[in-house]
């Protein structure tokens, strides 16, 4: 059995720091407390919606990147808008609804790109890091909703 290659270790630190907003926004929405964020105005939930909103057009990046560089298909440009249309429409969305479109919604990508490694399209490495970090992500956002 061919040896898989290493995930890069710096595309492990940048995801877990990536999921450093989406725990400590949750936590915060969860307990009640503002952070002090209220002084300005703004909620740890309108703080997470926005970040997941933001990270989900950017799981949408990776499909157009993946097909752009190893010849994708025109379904692939068409799937890669879909998460920012969706999270577009979820920061339009009533609490908790909000939370929770975004929260399914990077779930469930991360099981949508699965089909970009069995495709060739990106690295093996790629599909499973993408696994964990849109679970914790996604957990953290439907637990704040």
């Amino acid at each position: 059995m061919p040896r898989l290659p290493a995930v890069p270790m710096s595309a492990i630190v940048l995801g877990v720091a990536g999921l450093i907003p989406f725990l400590g926004f949750a936590a915060l929405a969860v307990s009640g407390s503002d952070g002090g964020l209220g002084t300005i105005g703004l909620s740890p939930r309108t703080i997470l919606s926005a970040y997941g909103a933001v990270i989900a057009s950017f799981l949408g990046g990776i499909r157009w990147g993946a097909a752009a560089a190893r010849g994708g298909s025109g379904g692939d440009y068409f799937i890669a808008i879909v998460p920012s249309l969706v999270a577009w429409a979820a920061m339009a969305a009533p609490a908790p609804w909000d939370l929770r479109i975004l929260g399914v919604l990077v779930l469930a990508w991360g099981l949508v790109d699965q089909d970009l490694t069995r495709r060739g399209l990106a690295p093996v490495w790629l599909g499973r890091l993408r696994l964990v970090l849109s679970g914790v992500a996604g957990a953290a956002l439907l637990v704040a909703a």
